[in-house]
């Protein structure tokens, strides 16, 4: 992808990275690649409480403020990584959040990664889950994502959605902001996460 494609407003680049590809390279000469196709995103500003950047830039969330098109990951729950996409402009942090996929090449190695996963549709549903069936951690902080030689990339997905339609909603598991609604996901598809309000939800 373009890294122009990534300047732009956050919660227009949300809906518009759904469908897009990414590619994770394999780390050995050999080895397969995966690709998974993502369905569901999410949307974080600066401006608003759930950011991790919204009381200003720290070491850990640096990759929130850009350069735009960049990976920002980040550890939660002391077991999980979660992989963002920045397009903020130097200035002001924002991300958008990868928070499912569908794996369409490399199956038998995210399997591999995902034991516990029952189908096929739930080895990247879910951002935790997505980073581990793809094999992302912390090292992939920063890494640029639209260099098409590096190990992870986005790349455009020329296929049509075949009837799949965008929808919208208030973003899952946030307690705080949670009702501004800038999730986002491909409907009829098996692979987006449920809906689930934080139980300290407020505003």
């Amino acid at each position: 992808m373009d890294r122009a494609e990534f300047d732009q407003p956050v919660q227009t680049l949300a809906p518009a990275l759904l469908g897009a590809l990414l590619v994770r390279q394999p780390d050995q000469p050999g080895q397969p690649r995966r690709i998974a196709r993502i369905v569901e995103t999410e949307a974080y500003h600066q401006s608003e409480p759930a950011c991790h950047a919204h009381r200003g830039r720290t070491r850990a969330n640096a990759g929130l403020f850009g350069p735009p098109g960049h990976a920002y990951v980040y550890f939660t729950y002391g077991m999980h990584f979660c992989l963002n996409a920045s397009c903020g402009d130097g200035a002001t942090a924002a991300g958008v959040l990868f928070r499912a996929a569908q794996i369409i090449e490399g199956q038998d190695l995210a399997r591999q990664r995902r034991p516990a996963a029952r189908r096929n549709a739930d080895l990247a549903r879910g951002p935790a889950r997505l980073t581990a069936a793809l094999d992302v951690g912390r090292t992939f902080n920063a890494v640029d994502l639209c260099d098409p030689a590096g190990l992870l990339h986005l790349a455009r997905n020329d296929q049509p959605r075949l009837g799949e339609r965008i929808a919208s909603g208030p973003r899952t598991g946030v307690r705080l902001a949670w009702q501004i609604p800038w999730r986002f996901y491909l409907t009829d598809c098996a692979e987006v996460s449920p809906y689930r309000r934080h139980p300290k939800a407020s505003c």
